[in-house]
């Protein structure tokens, strides 16, 4: 029997990169997934197809902007409805908006406060009742490097994921004596849309700065996430998991 079997997981920006990972990781450990969505229809509807065919898994996918609290509350409400009880959130969704802090605006700060940050409080305050009642779920934000050490020209960006740092670490002291787990995975540069536009001189001094010499891959995020979403982690709260090839210790 798999380690997950008869749980469902629930990943935000699930339909690609390490969302996309995630997902597959979480479903080959035996979870059903729901994920939610705002890219292209194409590529969650494929998704569910591969969970569905291939892992043999319940999936459905639900389009909805998590910054919006009444659809956040709308789209749990469906999800619960067609798998019962959530026992896994995987608060993976994020943006960002890269610009010096002189030049950076207030849209730009407003609109990745509203998907890194909002969006996991709406989320996690969907699900996290349900939790409790039944005595057992597992939380993991997906963080960032970036919020450990700051980074030029991320200021609203590696607020939030600090931000999302705090939030496990309170979320997990108030949680831990009703059978809810909560952790963080801090990925460091990693192969996805975000980095694919890298010019290749700065892709290459990026690389050299890293103790392993190359960028992590999607799949190996989603491998702590599998991790921290069983019983092999049932001791385990309130921690970072730092997934970065060494670059930060």
């Amino acid at each position: 029997m798999k380690e997950l079997s008869g749980k469902t997981a629930f990943v935000t920006g699930g339909s690609r990169g390490i969302g996309h990972a995630i997902c597959i990781a979480l479903a080959e450990s035996g979870a059903n997934i729901a994920f939610n969505y705002t890219a292209a229809d194409d590529k969650a509807n494929e998704l569910v197809d591969l969970l569905r065919t291939k892992h043999k898994v319940k999936a459905e996918a639900y389009k909805a902007d998590i910054a919006d609290e009444e659809a956040v509350n709308e789209m749990v409400a469906k999800a619960n409805k067609a798998f019962g009880p959530i026992s896994i959130l995987v608060n993976n969704a994020g943006i960002n908006r890269d610009k010096s802090f002189l030049r950076m605006t207030r849209a730009m700060w407003d609109e990745v406060m509203g998907v890194n940050l909002n969006g996991p409080f709406n989320v996690t305050n969907a699900l996290l009742p349900g939790m409790i009642e039944n005595k057992w779920g597992r939380i993991i934000n997906i963080a960032s490097m970036g919020g450990q050490t700051g980074n030029f020209g991320q200021a609203n960006y590696t607020v939030t994921k600090g931000g999302l740092i705090a939030f496990t670490m309170t979320l997990a002291r108030e949680a831990a004596r009703k059978g809810v787990t909560v952790n963080a995975v801090s990925p460091g540069y990693t192969e996805t849309d975000m980095t694919a536009g890298m010019p290749e001189p700065i892709r290459k001094q990026v690389e050299q700065m890293i103790p392993m010499g190359r960028m992590g891959t999607p799949e190996e995020i989603a491998n702590a996430v599998s991790f921290l979403a069983g019983d092999r982690s049932s001791y385990i709260t309130g921690q970072v998991l730092s997934v970065n090839g060494g670059m930060y210790m």
